[in-house]
């Protein structure tokens, strides 16, 4: 069905917006985008500034509920990791599915048209598999679907308590009995029409060095992304090196995971060798800038990365909070903190690392762009709240990154269908409500 939407500005690509934006749409395709048009009296009016769907290439949907849990107090990631194992314990395939709906319907308020779930939670208690073995991947999928949004589910592979060490405790739920068996079952996996899927080593740690190639090669046979957690501690580093004698990037390089297909996850303790490998394989890197400085665990080398050509998109893995802008200008701003000068990336290319280059590291090439033939993803940032007020055609781009927030997002359309409208869910009634009542329900101990 041919549907036309108005918008009074766009981001077609370039350091400025255009005017005037007539998309039309056919289906789940845009099939027409006329820049300098006449508003028709049947489009949908699309108020403040265009852009295409946002990207969330790294997610663990029930990270969501720590939020507002953890950030009090000492600690450091390790001891943050316990939290999020108590969590993991107490969810099934239905609180999983209820927790993570809510989670996808926040990310779509957010401007988030497409995720990418970063799957280990396998099992039910101790690792005993559900009768679908695959039953909590499953619920994941149906989540999304019923709010709104595109998945990529990254059905990650989870072997390890460690270099050397066995699964215990919490982490029995995330490990399958082999490489082969991993792959066995997530082959049983199948994409649909709003939903695909690929593969993840969960860290090198956790993935021993004779099963990278299984995985690796799992995801090569049947073209779908690879994606890898990559040195976000110094600990796992120095382990690394104490185990194999090498880096982590250099692990996985040899072992064939790296290349234009892949994509590691957080890299923020990078030596400059390690820069070039993943350069010279083409492997893209997401940064997640509000989970890694909540867990205080560095700036990563982004503009050394960006500088040797590495891909980046963005991804707001542990949901500390769940805004893409925030962690397009993050990435940003961080880097003048590190280096304490400013002006270090454009405010088109932030977009692209959280539209264009988020969809590409998912699996989805035709998506991330207001353009002919794309899928007919799109969303829309007010330009006159009190966060953005005085914007026009040549500072909105800039506004809609360096000063909007998720709360700032309008309109939200997936496939043509409006899913989000003036900041509303359209499928689910009241967002907040659901995600209090999920979080409640997993946040209980398991006896109460």
């Amino acid at each position: 069905m041919l549907t036309r939407w108005y918008a009074d500005l766009a981001w077609l690509g370039g350091e400025q917006a255009r005017a005037g934006v007539l998309i039309e749409t056919d289906g789940d395709r845009i099939r027409s985008v006329s820049p300098g048009a006449a508003r028709p009296p049947d489009a949908v009016h699309l108020a403040g500034l265009a852009l295409p769907g946002l990207a969330n290439a790294h997610s663990h949907a029930f990270h969501r509920a720590l939020r507002g849990r953890t950030q009090g107090g000492a600690g450091t990631f390790w001891s943050w990791r316990e939290q999020m194992y108590a969590i993991s314990e107490r969810l099934d395939p239905d609180t999983y599915y209820s927790l993570a709906r809510a989670t996808y319907a926040e990310m779509a308020l957010a401007g988030v048209t497409c995720v990418g779930e970063f799957h280990y939670l396998h099992h039910g208690p101790g690792g005993a598999p559900y009768a679908d073995p695959n039953a909590m991947g499953l619920a994941l999928t149906a989540a999304a679907a019923d709010a709104g949004i595109r998945i990529t589910l990254l059905d990650t592979c989870y072997l390890a308590g460690g270099f050397g060490a066995e699964l215990a405790g919490p982490q029995l739920r995330f490990g399958d009995r082999s490489a082969d068996a991993w792959a066995e079952r997530a082959a049983l996996l199948a994409p649909g029409p709003r939903a695909r899927v690929g593969a993840a080593i969960h860290s090198v740690r956790a993935v021993p060095p004779g099963a990278l190639g299984v995985v690796a090669g799992w995801a090569a046979e049947r073209d779908t992304p690879l994606h890898m957690h990559l040195s976000e501690q110094p600990a796992e580093n120095a382990a690394c090196r104490s185990a194999h004698g090498c880096t982590p990037t250099e692990l996985l390089s040899r072992h064939g995971a790296l290349g234009p297909h892949s994509t590691a996850v957080h890299a923020t303790h990078l030596g400059v060798a390690d820069v070039s490998l993943l350069a010279a394989a083409g492997t893209a890197v997401c940064l997640c800038p509000t989970t890694e400085r909540d867990l205080a665990d560095g700036i990563g080398p982004a503009r050394a990365l960006g500088a040797a050509g590495v891909p980046l998109c963005l991804g707001s893995d542990s949901h500390a909070m769940i805004d893409l802008l925030e962690e397009a200008r993050a990435v940003e701003l961080d880097e003048r903190l590190a280096s304490r000068t400013r002006g270090h990336w454009r405010a088109d290319e932030l977009l692209s690392a959280a539209c264009a280059a988020g969809h590409a590291a998912l699996g989805w090439p035709d998506a991330g762009r207001i353009a002919a033939g794309a899928l007919a993803d799109f969303v829309t940032v007010d330009l006159a709240s009190v966060r953005t007020a005085g914007a026009d055609m040549t500072t909105a781009v800039q506004a809609a990154v360096f000063a909007a927030c998720a709360a700032d997002i309008r309109d939200v359309v997936v496939g043509g269908r409006r899913i989000v409208a003036n900041g509303r869910h359209t499928m689910i009634a009241d967002v907040a409500a659901e995600l209090g009542a999920a979080i409640l329900t997993v946040g209980k101990p398991a006896n109460a």
